[in-house]
């Protein structure tokens, strides 16, 4: 299947503005190495400061949050008038909020779990790098096909 339509372009954005979007959202995903693979975890957050803090429990997401390897933090949005989506990604070390100043200010952030239980650790990830690009959802008709829609064998 052939278009005249020139492919969709992707915007590279600055991190002031993956900051910005990463604000408007408080849902992401937090991308861990956990012994020997990759997990990921979604999380509630805030961003403070050009720094994401999120809360959470005793359990892997905290010992491998908090541990010597970096961690990955991503967030996404779509605008469903536009079709405009944004996708960003934070990378760097995560360490636990301990100090009690610090401890005092988190809870000016408004940072709540979504999920019951004891969520009394707030760890702040302070990226390294962050990363971000927009671009235009592609309408289902330019992608689909007709393998699409064939039999599929029961073990796909």
């Amino acid at each position: 299947m052939s278009t005249n339509q020139p492919a969709a372009r992707t915007e590279i954005l600055e991190p002031s503005i993956c900051w910005a979007l990463l604000r408007g959202v408080s849902v992401g995903r937090l991308a861990v190495w956990v012994d020997d693979h990759p997990d990921i975890f979604p999380i509630n957050y805030t961003v403070d400061h050009a720094t994401v803090v999120f809360r959470t429990g005793e359990g892997t997401k905290l010992s491998s949050a908090a541990g010597a390897v970096p961690v990955a933090m991503e967030a996404d949005g779509v605008d469903a008038d536009t079709g405009i989506a944004w996708s960003v990604v934070a990378k760097g070390p995560a360490s636990a909020i301990s100090s009690t100043d610090e401890v005092l200010e988190t809870f000016s952030l408004m940072l709540f779990p979504w999920e019951a239980g004891h969520k009394d650790v707030f760890l702040r990830i302070s990226p390294t790098l962050i990363t971000g690009r927009r671009f235009q959802v592609t309408p289902p008709a330019e992608w689909w096909t007709a393998q699409a829609q064939a039999p599929h064998s029961a073990s796909e």
